[in-house]
């Protein structure tokens, strides 16, 4: 299991049995107080644009892959990414994150969870 922060999800390379559950908390947005985010996306805000569109998902979304790419890292790799933030299936932009993953089953129930473990 790997559990950490955005800081994990780089240069990370767990291949095999020793890694089966990548635990995401929250979508990985960036700091909102950053100087160098809050100036880009004023910018945009100030050119008629939408930053949270144009910048704050899309580089989230990229961040997400990144993340759950720490479990797959070899074509025999086999694990469960368990994505946590209710946001995924609450908001009108969650779709669009999990269209940027891998196709996948998803499931809610811990029964699937513990069949998949079970037969691998």
């Amino acid at each position: 299991m790997l559990l950490g922060a955005a800081s994990f999800w780089e240069g990370v390379d767990v291949r095999g049995d020793a890694l089966s559950l990548v635990v995401i908390d929250k979508l990985p947005f960036a700091a909102p107080d950053d100087p160098v985010l809050e100036a880009r996306l004023a910018a945009i805000r100030e050119a008629g644009g939408n930053p949270f569109a144009e910048v704050q998902i899309p580089a989230a979304a990229i961040a997400l892959k990144q993340g759950a790419g720490r479990l797959i890292r070899d074509v025999d790799d086999r694990g469960v990414l368990m994505l946590c933030d209710p946001r995924l299936l609450g908001s009108n932009y969650g779709r669009l994150f999990l269209a940027c993953l891998p196709t996948m089953p998803i499931t809610r129930e811990m029964t699937e969870v513990e069949t998949f473990f079970a037969g691998h």
